[in-house]
């Protein structure tokens, strides 16, 4: 095998969409940072039993796994940054109030987890952590939008749910843990003869409620079905209000509900949320509440967030028009490198051409040139 060939689904990230990664990338801390939101760093790797504590399967098998050479323990490559950002929240920060936090930097994957995803993403999120009322899951949702504004992704509709719908649906229910991820399995799929098979033991109203589910998506009209069929319940009516009283302050942006949507169901502890856009195939954004996330580090309070994979976000929009510069001829004298010096101190690209060669450049449109007019360096347009 050739040394320069990658692994599957591990690509090189080339100069004009590595500058629109990077551009989006510091639009999205400024907008998190106009929110209030506090950067972090967490490290790539550290102890596994810390990197995975109190995470679902799924995390696990998406996580590679390596010996220290140090000490001899298992670390782990983060495969998504939500509990580090939940372990600084508890133990390195510790703060008594509200706090907020962003990050962004790369993950590893095992497995692409969808198709044609790469498995090296630049995950961006956003937490907000210590209040437990829907004023959190709110401004989640609504710093997930203006970021992917920010973005320059237009056409958007978000996809709201609650787990806590299907853990009403199933309590005082008996059926282990195999039993169970297959339910779910079915509520994900809609598959009505596997999820009809597999609760003909349950309580009437737990079965019926669970059939009712796979047919409640759509737009806010479900909402009022919903509650015909399942008000009754304990504890749902009041859910169904609170995803109503989100929808609500959205503004003109679209949404919609899928109430058996169960991805995350071992993640989230409340409202989830997905952000879909015109000619994207999958989710762009990912989020809600997820209170228990901290608990595994002593620390079990509120939280509600997001994340998203710039490089999925940055496919999902047009190219950007390439950045103009200057083209200026390579020399010692001192008059033309005090000019060029001048011209890149006032934030302009100055593209030097080296004695015998043209520059080739991806990301930069030379619109412009540095010449020499009456003994003076002038910038003139090509």
């Amino acid at each position: 095998m050739s040394a320069w060939v990658l692994p599957d689904h591990i690509a090189d990230v080339l100069p004009s969409e590595a500058r629109h990664i990077e551009e989006l990338r510091r639009g999205l801390l400024d907008t998190a940072r106009s929110y209030g939101y506090e950067l972090v760093m967490p490290p790539l790797l550290e102890h596994l039993e810390s990197l995975l504590t109190g995470t679902g399967e799924a995390l696990d098998l998406q996580t590679f796994k390596l010996v220290d050479q140090i000490s001899g323990r298992m670390l782990g490559l983060r495969a998504d940054t939500t509990q580090q950002a939940a372990r600084i929240d508890a133990h390195l920060l510790n703060r008594k109030g509200v706090t907020r936090l962003c990050y962004c930097g790369p993950v590893l994957h095992t497995w692409p987890d969808r198709p044609h995803a790469t498995r090296e993403p630049l995950q961006f999120g956003a937490e907000i952590y210590g209040h437990a009322g829907l004023e959190a899951d709110l401004e989640a949702l609504e710093l997930a939008l203006d970021c992917l504004d920010v973005a320059g992704v237009r056409d958007v509709c978000v996809d709201m749910a609650d787990v806590r719908i299907v853990r009403a649906l199933l309590a005082g229910v008996s059926a282990d843990a195999e039993t169970l991820r297959m339910i779910f399995a079915a509520l994900a799929s809609k598959d009505a003869s596997e999820l009809s098979s597999l609760t003909c033991g349950f309580p009437a109203d737990s079965r019926q409620g669970l059939m009712a589910l796979l047919h409640l998506y759509g737009d806010l009209s479900v909402l009022a079905d919903a509650e015909k069929v399942l008000g009754h319940m304990p504890g749902i009516a009041a859910l169904l209000s609170d995803l109503k009283w989100l929808a609500a302050r959205l503004g003109s942006v679209r949404v919609s509900f899928d109430l058996s949507d169960l991805r995350g169901y071992s993640y989230y502890s409340g409202a989830r949320f997905a952000i879909y856009a015109d000619g994207a195939s999958d989710a762009l954004v990912r989020g809600g509440r997820y209170d228990e996330v901290g608990a595994v580090f002593g620390r079990n309070r509120p939280a509600a967030g997001f994340s998203l994979d710039l490089k999925q976000v940055v496919a999902a929009v047009p190219v950007r028009a390439l950045k103009p510069a200057i083209r200026a001829p390579w020399g010692e004298a001192g008059d033309v490198r005090a000019a060029i010096a001048e011209l890149r101190r006032c934030g302009e690209t100055v593209v030097c051409m080296l004695p015998g060669h043209e520059s080739e450049v991806d990301e930069f449109l030379c619109d412009r040139e540095l010449v020499q007019v009456a003994g003076k360096w002038t910038v003139k347009a090509i």
